[in-house]
């Protein structure tokens, strides 16, 4: 399994950490938790999403696009990244936000990752909620085309079989990690979304036969919807590589945890937010990584994870969008 095949443009800072979780453990009175610090890959205050764009901005540059495209929510994490990255390489970004919230808050549709979005020198248009956004996204790509651009479309969360080479990646770099830290794993959590990020983790750990379980902690969809997106990206990603693809059963997502919907904080995302911050020094973002740490510590006080465990949290990041969402929290004046 040899990544160098692949065209690839170094925008992360890699290898992430690795890190003890002392006081969250001992509060949680369970497993040993330790954390993978993907907010810290340093792409305009980091993320997952940065491992996925080496991959993908490399075939934008070798395609000779002009201009790059992609699609996400209004706070999207993935379309400040994409901003970023193409701000660094000189192309120009359009974006295409999705209202999937309801939120009318200037501080939401203004602030956080938009207001990056805008000193990365991206322009966007927005679009309503239960569109085809993939579609939608290979419209204006169309468009661009027809008046003379050379645009190059990344889909939502740079979730296909080039952007899992991202965290195809990333198995690789944990493993070693935990191989020099004699560091013994029993379970991986995270975030599940786009499904790019469990894609990827799923297919390098299964071809390098790690015996690292996954659980994806969902942030929208259903749990069996999730899971074959998921399996369906991981077959993909396999083929792409020339590798077994995992089997169904490798992939594993818990969607308790979504709340009222995708972007909707649910009081254990507070609550996951406020501990992690508190405990940690910490932060998380409202629509991914603090969904996937309240699963994480839900599941510890159930004794799904048990003491005498060692668990492994991977942080995807995106907490400049917690600048966003002062409608959720309850700040003194």
């Amino acid at each position: 399994m040899n990544l160098a095949r692949f065209p690839r443009i170094r925008l992360a800072h890699l290898p992430t950490p690795i890190e003890p979780l002392p006081r969250l453990s001992e509060a949680l009175g369970g497993p040993e938790i330790w954390i993978k610090r993907d907010d810290c890959t340093g792409l305009s205050t980091g993320g997952n999403k940065t491992r996925k764009l080496e991959f993908l901005m490399a075939e934008a540059v070798a395609a000779g696009a002009d201009i790059v495209l992609t699609q996400g929510a209004t706070q999207s994490n993935h379309a400040r990244q994409t901003a970023a990255a193409a701000a660094k390489l000189g192309l120009d970004c359009h974006l295409l936000l999705e209202d999937r919230t309801g939120f009318n808050h200037e501080n939401y549709r203004r602030n956080g990752n938009v207001l990056l979005d805008h000193l990365h020198g991206a322009t966007w248009e927005h679009r309503g909620p239960g569109l085809d956004m993939n579609a939608e996204l290979a419209t204006v790509a169309e468009r661009m085309a027809a008046e003379g651009r050379k645009p190059y479309a990344i889909p939502g969360g740079g979730s296909n079989a080039t952007g899992a080479l991202g965290y195809v990646n990333c198995a690789l770099e944990t493993v070693a990690q935990l191989t020099d830290m004699g560091l013994a794993i029993d379970t991986l959590v995270h975030a599940t979304g786009s499904a790019g990020t469990q894609a990827g983790l799923v297919t390098g750990l299964t071809a390098m036969n790690a015996q690292l379980p996954v659980l994806g902690i969902g942030v929208r969809a259903p749990k069996p919807k999730q899971e074959a997106n998921v399996h369906a990206l991981c077959v993909a990603t396999a083929e792409k590589l020339g590798v077994p693809a995992p089997p169904p059963e490798a992939v594993v997502a818990n969607t308790d945890y979504v709340g009222e919907g995708y972007g909707l904080p649910a009081p254990s995302t507070i609550e996951a937010i406020g501990m992690f911050a508190r405990l940690e020094g910490i932060l998380l973002d409202p629509v991914y990584s603090a969904k996937g740490a309240a699963g994480l510590i839900d599941l510890c006080r159930k004794g799904h994870f048990k003491a005498g465990e060692r668990i492994l949290f991977l942080h995807t990041g995106g907490a400049i969008g917690l600048t966003g969402y002062l409608h959720s929290f309850d700040v003194p004046a």
